[in-house]
């Protein structure tokens, strides 16, 4: 099934009921949502479009954003999204190594591609390209697709320096969707879902279930994250809710103790994409109330790998209500998770090794990807990467990440990414990247260099090739790396050095 029919089904009985806003004004119903996506859809099928296809959307959050999406699933093709900071170079890797010939842009990113070897079409969602698909015959209706037909082709970084694209099928966006009202929360066409993190990411993946409720869909006119204007545009919905890292929360909640903002309107946040930490969580539950569930989940098992209840994150007469504050929750409905050493045999509860998952929400595969395919999936199951522990009533906790995965400001940067742009500098003979504390992102990114560079000339060299979020924040220069006996380099020792700089 098309997962795009639930927003035929809603544009039937509700045609008249709000849909797409940007900032407070409405700009579409559902019935026109849904018309709109259905011409959108018949000029993709035009220019050549077909079943399978994939389409890419490198797009800031905007109403237009989720008519291009549907558009791409009633043509039957497959969405790629792409995140809207990475830099153009990067963006053309992910176009030609997922045969994309069609991507809609939004204004300022089609320039950024401009010095980019990029591939296929660009549709500005301002210029005449797309006025005419807003303007062609539409298709009589959704193309049929299988429940294990990709519908979204998600590309998450891999210690090789090179994206992965997870694909990901209409059956796994629909039990993630239905996973959400059951281990989540509930949605009622009366809600609103705020879209002030990523589209491309975890914020949009949650708009098929309020599709499916028939809820309202707000954009910020800024196109992204703004404390003031969140707790503006939540005062005149009412029953928001939004996904934010857990660095977004830090910045809501200290900027509404200053301000003497107190959430009105603020029904559900989620967060995710990071470590939370329990200090902070606490404050912002004492300063907003019971509003908060927390997920955890990969790009190859999106948003449904754990949950931590509003309960959970709330309770305090519990007598282990730190522990479980400072866990991810239980796992989701949709899934299977245990606790695995490095053969994959389960371990019993309290014990640290490898968070494994199955189910019908974890990915096929990789795309055109085989070799990492077979070491993710073993024996039906996901190894996440992640250790941690999972205690007897199932709580699983995050203790630290395998593959050196560095997060900040809810953004995954792998370091193996940053070093090798750095190795191409002529004076550059051994690099490694770690990741620092840093109160407001989580983490920084920082780098070790062995060599004469200049850390201007590799500040430069890093913005001509990888998105600005990525670049090291420092450059430290070092006499040699410190390594084992195989040679490895020790990045435990390198955060140790950051520790004592503290």
């Amino acid at each position: 099934m098309n997962i795009g029919l639930w927003l035929k089904r809603q544009a039937q009985l509700n045609a008249e009921r709000p849909a797409l806003y940007s900032g407070r004004d409405l700009v579409a119903d559902y019935g026109t949502f849904h018309r709109r996506a259905l011409q959108v859809a018949g000029w993709l099928v035009a220019q050549g479009v077909r079943p399978g296809d994939r389409v890419a959307i490198f797009m800031k959050n905007c109403p237009d954003y989720l008519i291009a999406q549907y558009a791409i699933w009633y043509a039957g093709a497959a969405a790629v999204p792409i995140n809207a900071k990475l830099h153009g170079r990067e963006v053309a890797y992910i176009l030609d190594n997922s045969g994309t010939d069609i991507t809609f842009t939004s204004p300022g990113l089609t320039e950024a591609l401009s010095d980019a070897d990029v591939k296929g079409r660009l549709v500005d969602i301002t210029a005449n390209d797309y006025a005419a698909a807003l303007a062609h015959d539409p298709i009589d209706e959704p193309v049929h697709r299988e429940p294990v037909d990709l519908a979204w082709l998600f590309y998450t970084s891999g210690t090789t320096g090179k994206p992965k694209g997870v694909t990901i099928t209409h059956r796994m966006l629909m039990g993630v969707s239905l996973a959400y009202g059951t281990d989540v929360d509930n949605v009622s066409a009366e809600d609103a879902i705020l879209y002030a993190a990523p589209m491309s990411h975890g914020a949009g993946l949650y708009n098929m279930v309020h599709v499916l409720a028939g809820a309202r869909h707000v954009c910020p006119d800024s196109g992204g994250f703004d404390e003031a204007e969140i707790f503006d545009l939540a005062r005149h919905f009412g029953r928001v809710q939004m996904f934010a890292a857990p660095t977004m929360v830090k910045r809501m909640t200290d900027v509404a103790k200053a301000t003497g903002q107190s959430g009105d309107g603020l029904r559900t946040i989620i967060y995710a994409g990071g470590p939370m930490y329990l200090a902070d969580i606490v404050e912002a539950v004492d300063h907003f109330g019971p509003i908060f569930v927390q997920i955890y989940g990969q790009g190859e098992c999106p948003m449904g790998i754990t949950a931590l209840s509003r309960h959970d994150v709330t309770d305090r007469s519990h007598p282990r209500w730190k522990q479980r504050l400072s866990s991810v929750g239980r796992a989701q409905s949709m899934v299977e998770v245990r606790i695995g050493d490095s053969d994959g045999a389960f371990l019993p509860p309290g014990s640290h090794g490898e968070i494994m998952v199955r189910g019908d929400v974890v990915m096929p595969g990789y795309w055109q990807n085989p070799d990492a395919t077979g070491k993710t999936l073993v024996n039906g199951w996901l190894m996440t990467g992640d250790m941690g522990f999972m205690d007897e009533d199932g709580y699983v906790t995050l203790q630290d990440r395998s593959k050196d995965l560095i997060i900040s400001g809810g953004s995954n940067i792998y370091p193996r990414e940053v070093e090798e742009v750095l190795l191409t500098h002529p004076q550059v003979t051994e690099v490694s990247v770690v990741g620092r504390p840093h109160t407001e992102w989580g983490e920084e990114v920082v780098a070790f260099v062995v060599g004469k560079a200049d850390p201007a000339e590799l500040d430069e060299l890093c913005t001509q090739n990888i998105a600005r979020f990525k670049r090291p924040k420092a450059y430290i220069a070092v006499g040699e790396l410190p390594k084992n006996n195989y040679g490895k380099v020790l990045k435990t020792e390198l955060r140790k050095m950051l520790e004592k700089e503290t």
